[in-house]
């Protein structure tokens, strides 16, 4: 007799917004001979969790969090700027993703983005070409992100002429988050499963898999869907001097050791390490209070947003 099972309900809506557009001129990255600006990420889940303004922040009561592993990001929007009162786009914008209106409305080209992962190069600039001067804040817009997660399947499962299953287990899970204002996606890859989309999608589009082995029988599900706008966290600890547009997920965060110098005449390579917190960046309702996602059962997920950004000089 074949075995097989079903998995009773269906995986909750993932909420998580994204960037919205900014304005300055896409600006396209020359590789060149001298000593270069690079910029690298790094995910710390030890990292302290903030709120949108900065502050430390815990889970709220009600809600479960875990540290999602982050295996790729992109980055959107770069900017460099001088002070706690540099207005958005007043800064040295160094990068802006390219774009494009073939599916109706502009979006970012997702398969021209490079999607890279921890201690990876995400972008670089000839120090030569920057505009000379002190910067105190970093602002970065991600356009995407692919993290794993952990998500927990508490059912009984009938199955003709045995027992009933009882399954009371965490299994893995991997999403993949567009988080940019609008991207023109042609497909992409969650984890081994490829999606085909040719058109654009809006801010909060994600693709979901996992293959699991529950007792001996396989599981393999893929889904996508779109979020609402605002369930976000978006940490800007310079919101009251220098605010980012509403909608928008421009995570600013201020140089560790020192403000970034640049002079004009410099020798060697100047390495920027952003580090995002991932400190139980991953959160959603816990309905039964057991401090695990129980995706089947309705806990809807609240807020995917990085958890704070420090740009380190190294």
């Amino acid at each position: 007799m074949k075995k097989s099972i079903f998995l009773i309900g269906a995986f909750t809506i993932l909420a998580i917004t994204a960037c919205k557009k900014e304005d300055p001129t896409p600006i396209t990255p020359v590789e060149e001979s001298g000593p270069r600006l690079i910029f690298q990420y790094d995910f710390d889940s030890t990292q302290v969790r903030l709120d949108a303004f900065g502050q430390p922040v815990s889970v709220p009561s009600g809600h479960g969090a875990q540290n999602p592993t982050m295996n790729t990001m992109t980055a959107h929007y770069i900017e460099l700027a001088q002070g706690a009162y540099t207005p958005v786009g007043q800064g040295s914008v160094i990068y802006h993703a390219e774009e494009t209106t073939l599916g109706g409305a502009t979006a970012i080209v997702f398969s021209k983005t490079k999607i890279v992962g921890k201690g990876e190069t995400f972008f670089s600039i000839p120090l030569k070409d920057l505009t000379p001067g002190e910067y105190e804040y970093l602002r970065v817009s991600v356009g995407y992100q692919n993290f794993d997660v952990k998500y927990y399947l508490d059912t009984t499962i009938a199955i003709q002429g045995m027992p009933d299953m009882v399954i009371q287990q965490e299994y893995p899970g991997t999403i993949a988050s567009f988080i940019g204002f609008n991207s023109y996606i042609t497909n992409y890859k969650i984890k081994t499963e490829t999606i085909s989309v040719n058109g654009n999608r809006k801010q909060g589009y994600w693709g979901f898999e996992t293959k699991a082995n529950i007792q001996g029988y396989p599981l393999n599900y893929t889904s996508t869907g779109q979020s609402p706008a605002g369930a976000t966290t978006v940490v800007n600890p310079i919101a009251g001097s220098s605010p980012i547009p509403a909608g928008s997920c421009l995570v600013t965060g201020k140089f560790a050791n020192n403000k970034l110098v640049i002079t004009g005449n410099e020798t060697q390579d100047i390495i920027i390490k952003v580090s995002m917190s991932t400190n139980k960046s991953f959160e959603w309702e816990d309905n039964n209070s057991n401090g695990k996602w129980d995706a089947t059962k309705g806990e809807a997920v609240v807020d995917m947003g990085l958890r704070g950004m420090i740009p380190y000089i190294q």
